[in-house]
């Protein structure tokens, strides 16, 4: 049986050119910086941002970075039902949390650790904020 992100990765440019476009324009709504990125997307190398930012058909897309985009667009979409205020919404992930999940910073450095582990936390606080698991 093939997974959801199989299929995704055997479409591969189709959904690269309207995935990493999206992934991109959150990030900039977000005001976050070229390394920021290469760690949320789990990219080492600089050159392959700017390329799929420019050309964003001609990436080759992983389960990985798949999952990670899958994060990222979840976090915002949670935080535009949270924080209807676009501006209110950003803002929360640069905001220091007393939650013990954040233990103070902002939930954005606990993105910016690196593993996909800390997006999925992330994401899993925002859900049950909104009532969900």
């Amino acid at each position: 049986m093939i997974t959801q992100a199989e299929q995704l990765l055997q479409r591969g440019h189709c959904v690269a050119s309207s995935l990493l476009p999206a992934i991109f324009a959150i990030f900039r709504q977000w005001s976050l910086t070229g390394p920021q990125q290469m760690v949320l997307l789990g990219l080492s190398n600089e050159k392959t941002l700017y390329n799929w930012k420019n050309q964003p058909e001609k990436a080759r897309l992983t389960r990985d970075m798949l999952e990670r985009a899958s994060y990222v667009l979840g976090i915002y979409k949670s935080l535009q039902i949270l924080l209807p205020d676009s501006a209110l919404a950003d803002q929360w992930l640069a905001t220091p949390n007393d939650n013990p999940l954040f233990n103070g910073m902002a939930p954005l450095d606990r993105l910016l650790a690196g593993q996909v582990v800390d997006m999925a936390v992330v994401r899993n606080f925002l859900d049950a904020e909104q009532g969900g698991w």
